[in-house]
């Protein structure tokens, strides 16, 4: 199957051209970066969504609309439903069979572009309402509707109502799960693509950083759980290429976002990208090849530099996670209680949480497709400093530099992913007190030891991730 990417943006584009935010000063540079309304074409013959962009796009692609012989509609708000190519198709003086599916609020707004005598079908027209959990065949491919949350906080039985996502199998077997417009899927829809092993997944990204705007959208927070629960489910595999689309101008510049979805194994296409979806065994799966995702990472910074959050989002899209707090309690700091509280209100809630200090055992254990957060190895430090009583001696440094052994080769070995949170300390000034400037030596060995069997180490500085290589 190809499915050919006529537009992958939202509603006003990418960029938004009253905006003049640095998302959009950054597309502007380059006219290839535009972004038009969300729209796929698959093989030439079945269009998902047909906004006003649609037609034009279609004839920049070299192949216009004279052998898209259905449309499938999600729902009936301009962008993706726009009457005018019904009705450019009759200037052109063709009345071939088009058959369009859709919710019926979406097929109510062609009836208006109908020529009066044309509702007898003379105009080779057909308009097929379709609702959650419908399925028909059209034009040889299998096709199955499912709920969609769109209308944010929309009631259970009115999901899908007014939007729906699409599930199609080609003539050739290939599985695509279409899934654009709609905020974090329905347990429903959920249930319904379990088990589905989709070959290509193309899933709505819109409002980026903006994570409070209310909408039945995805965005940077909500994106990566989905596609973890998707995981969980088995709707997607280690070859799934997933594609994030109708992205808008709230995400970050083009490099920052793929680094962001690179890591959650997603990418961005640009407009009129023609994506080949391969079907069966795959000893190298082409999504996996295509995405830099570290087995092992270190993630370095300063206080509240925001290194945690930042270690936190690179796991955000993996079903299996195993949260390493080596803090340890203090029952009596209601501050660092309340610091506590927060980063466990933010963590998804399927995560798991040790709170250990016996790192090499938790990453020895952790089975290959999991994923360990360990947060952090500074106070890590301090539990093996405090438990060897080697703050003010030598006598306990060689059990320290046993457990740091241990770990830097559990971490060399270990089937999981693993991302790993230290300060820095390198650029603070030498500590006055003998514990002090014994912990710095200590931490800045440990982070060099751990950093060599890494994959790639990022220094991160007022939230923004800097890669300091692999």
């Amino acid at each position: 199957m190809e499915v050919l990417l006529l537009g992958t943006g939202a509603a006003d584009g990418w960029p938004n051209p009253w905006c003049t935010c640095r998302s959009c000063a950054w597309a502007r540079r380059d006219p290839a970066r535009a972004r038009t309304h969300t729209s796929a074409l698959l093989d030439g013959t079945l269009l998902l969504d047909c906004g006003p962009d649609v037609p034009r796009q279609a004839d920049r692609a070299g192949v216009g609309l004279a052998g898209v012989q259905a449309v499938l509609l999600t729902h009936g708000h301009w962008d993706h439903a726009d009457p005018a190519a019904v009705l450019t198709r009759a200037w052109a003086g063709r009345r071939p069979p088009l058959a369009v599916h859709g919710p019926a609020s979406a097929l109510a707004r062609l009836t208006e572009w109908r020529a009066p005598h044309a509702t007898d079908g003379s105009d080779g027209l057909t308009l097929v309402p379709l609702g959650p959990d419908d399925e028909v065949e059209v034009v040889g491919y299998r096709v199955r509707a499912l709920g969609a949350a769109h209308t944010a906080g929309s009631a259970p039985e009115k999901v899908g109502a007014e939007a729906v996502l699409y599930d199609i199998t080609a003539p050739d077997g290939a599985r695509l799960l279409y899934a654009t417009d709609t905020g974090p899927l329905p347990a429903a829809t959920l249930d319904a693509v379990s088990g589905r092993a989709y070959d290509l997944v193309l899933l709505d990204e819109t409002f980026g950083t903006i994570t409070d705007h209310g909408t039945g959208h995805l965005d940077l927070a909500t994106f990566p759980h989905a596609l973890a629960e998707l995981r969980r489910r088995g709707a997607l595999t280690p070859a799934t290429e997933v594609i994030a689309v109708h992205l808008g101008h709230h995400n970050p510049p083009g490099p920052e976002l793929e680094r962001i979805l690179a890591a959650w194994g997603a990418r961005a296409v640009p407009d009129l990208a023609s994506v080949q979806v391969r079907t069966g065994p795959d000893p190298v799966p082409a999504a996996a090849a295509r995405h830099h995702r570290p087995q092992r990472e270190l993630v370095l910074g300063g206080a509240r530099s925001g290194k945690s959050h930042y270690a936190e989002q690179r796991l955000a899209a993996v079903p299996d996670v195993t949260y390493v707090a080596t803090s340890g309690a203090r029952p009596d700091d209601r501050e660092w209680a309340a610091r506590i509280a927060r980063h466990r209100a933010r963590r998804p809630a399927s995560w798991h949480t040790a709170e250990t200090s016996d790192l090499a055992p938790v990453l020895a254990q952790a089975p290959a497709g999991s994923a360990v957060l360990v947060d952090c190895l500074t106070l890590w430090l301090t539990a093996v400093l405090d438990e060897t009583q080697a703050w003010d001696g030598p006598d306990g440094n060689d059990v320290v530099e046993r457990r740091i052994a241990e770990l830097v080769a559990a971490l060399a070995t270990t089937a999981a992913q693993v991302v790993l949170v230290s300060n820095e300390v390198g650029s603070g000034v030498v500590p006055a007190y003998a514990s002090g400037r014994l912990f710095q030596d200590r931490l800045g060995e440990l982070n060099t030891r751990i950093a060599a069997v890494c994959d790639e180490v990022t220094l991160v500085v007022a939230g923004r991730p800097v890669r300091l290589g692999g």
